[in-house]
């Protein structure tokens, strides 16, 4: 399972001890990462992600052990063209902008919430306040609030034109962030192929289901770090899957009529990617049947398939990374 900022800070929170989260919430020109990512540094020194490496995240993981213990965000900026970077051979430039925060055992609720909405596949806006004392404020889609005392009516009307942004923004001194619930990814085949491509997903970020309807295949022990493993027969689980148009289907079973079986299903639901293995030749005699029997021709186009990256991949390991690699690219698109 892949490890969020929050888990570490529970972690460390259980133990009493404390660190920072350091958000990237502007640039200009070039840096490692973009707006909104993030890095937690614990007052031990250890961090947990990244948010570009090199000196940048030198002089921010720097600058959060000089000022542990202080109970105030500050704002860093950075100049990516200054003589001290370009010394060391940083090819980035520009100015880079980032909110470093403490995190105090006050929001510890607010950080587990943060936990739970990640992990549920939910959304909600954060609010961090920092002109006029440190708050924090978490609302969610039914309007629940977690953290700091806020001013409901101005904050609602935040949370309405924040809930579906993308990166952070800074407004008349309050970070506003959206939290985006990890990729759902529903695996549908639980063989050899799906072995490598389920922990490869999970470590990227993937919220990870895999599907098949043979106990013997779909189990923790061949799947021990995914959100979720289901033995049922293929037609019949789509009953118990919830389809936003935020999920990603592989689609990668033993045989050629439990792909069309699973790839009919899908195609009856909104989703943000479809991908089905097989060779051209299989591929493009399912499609056709489907569109004889009357499938939207334009939802089969958007198939991808053959599916994955074209790399040449022949192995399954190679060809668990040309899957996740257009998974990849279909999430930063």
């Amino acid at each position: 399972m892949k490890y969020t900022i929050y888990d570490v800070i529970e972690g460390y929170m259980e133990k009493g001890k404390t660190g920072s989260i350091a958000t990237i919430i502007s640039r200009d020109g070039s840096s490692p990462r973009d707006v909104g990512a993030k890095m937690f540094i614990g007052e031990d020194g250890r961090t947990h992600d990244t948010i570009g490496g090199g000196d940048l995240e030198y002089m921010v993981q720097k600058q959060a052990m000089d000022s542990m213990g202080n109970d105030n965000p500050q704002l860093i900026k950075i100049n990516m063209d200054s003589e001290e970077i370009a010394s060391n051979g940083m090819i980035c430039g520009g100015n880079v902008e980032v909110f470093l925060e403490p995190t105090l055992e006050k929001h510890r609720p607010l950080y587990q919430r943060l936990e739970h909405l990640e992990k549920n596949g939910e959304k909600g806006v954060l609010i961090t306040s920092y002109n006029n004392g440190f708050q924090k404020t978490l609302i969610e889609r039914d309007m629940r609030v977690t953290g700091d005392h806020i001013d409901t009516g101005r904050d609602y009307t935040l949370f309405q034109n924040h809930i579906h942004k993308i990166t952070p923004h800074v407004i008349n001194g309050k970070l506003i962030e959206t939290i985006h619930p990890s990729p759902p990814l529903y695996i549908f085949g639980a063989g050899h192929i799906s072995q490598f491509i389920a922990p490869l997903a999970t470590t990227l970020g993937f919220q990870v289901t895999v599907l098949d309807d043979r106990a013997e295949f779909a189990n923790r022990e061949r799947f021990p770090d995914v959100h979720d493993v289901r033995v049922e027969d293929f037609q019949d689980i789509f009953d118990q899957l919830s389809f936003k148009g935020e999920e990603y289907v592989v689609i990668v079973t033993r045989g050629h009529q439990y792909d069309q079986d699973v790839l009919e299903e899908s195609l009856q639901r909104e989703t943000k990617y479809l991908g089905m293995i097989g060779s051209k030749r299989k591929v493009q005699m399912i499609l056709e049947r489907m569109v004889e029997c009357g499938y939207d021709k334009k939802k089969i186009n958007e198939v991808h398939s053959p599916i994955g990256l074209s790399i040449n991949a022949e192995t399954p390991q190679e060809i668990a990374v040309s899957i996740v690699s257009e998974l990849i690219k279909v999430k930063r698109s």
